[in-house]
């Protein structure tokens, strides 16, 4: 299975920074068992296992159809980053629920399994093109300039501007690897690479 593919843009003297979380399946599957009419909504789900930042889906609730999930297979649109208040109970900032129907009973919360990045370390390389084998334009690697939290499920990486404000290329590509204690190595990410430049310097 290819990896997923996403283009970032660089400004040059500017820092980058791009927050990333390893999603994998099965799908976890939590009883709802209330669900406030608020803003931000508050959904209960005990033990939900979830971390904020994290992406969750609604599905089959009982009243308060609104919330749920428009698709079956789930799609990206039908996902939410959600906030933890407690090991129970979460909160969807870009939901608000006031004027949507009470909630009754029954419903699930859905999301994919964090893979755990315990034993793992990361590499990322932009270079002009992915059959190019000359020195990367750019070579990140962790824990420098790749940050891997397994408490947050987050994937980290920086740039900072005195760095950015050096870059002399204008576009190319790159891939992020994530590689196990075991040496697997799993192509995370990959895509085009935009470098805009400064105006205010």
């Amino acid at each position: 299975m290819s990896s997923p593919t996403q283009d970032i843009t660089i400004v040059k003297g500017a820092t980058f920074s791009r927050v990333l979380r390893w999603e994998s399946t099965p799908f976890v599957y939590k009883a709802i068992t209330a669900v406030t009419k608020a803003a931000p909504v508050s959904i209960t789900a005990a033990t939900h296992g979830l971390v904020t930042g994290w992406r969750a889906a609604v599905i089959s609730t009982g009243g308060m159809r609104e919330l749920a999930a428009k698709n079956w297979p789930l799609r990206a649109t039908d996902f939410h980053k959600v906030t933890v208040v407690d090991p129970n109970t979460i909160t969807i900032n870009d939901i608000s629920s006031i004027d949507f129907t009470a909630f009754t009973s029954g419903g699930s919360l859905v999301y994919y399994t964090p893979v755990s990045l315990s034993g793992y370390t990361a590499r990322m390389q932009i270079r002009p093109t992915a059959e190019d084998t000359a020195t990367p334009l750019v070579s990140l690697v962790s824990p420098t300039d790749i940050v891997l939290d397994d408490t947050t499920k987050t994937i980290t990486i920086s740039i900072s501007a005195a760095v950015t404000a050096a870059y002399t290329f204008l576009s190319g590509v790159y891939d992020l690897e994530l590689v196990s204690a075991s040496s697997v190595v799993t192509k995370l990410l990959s895509g085009n690479v935009t470098v805009e430049s400064e105006v205010t310097k």
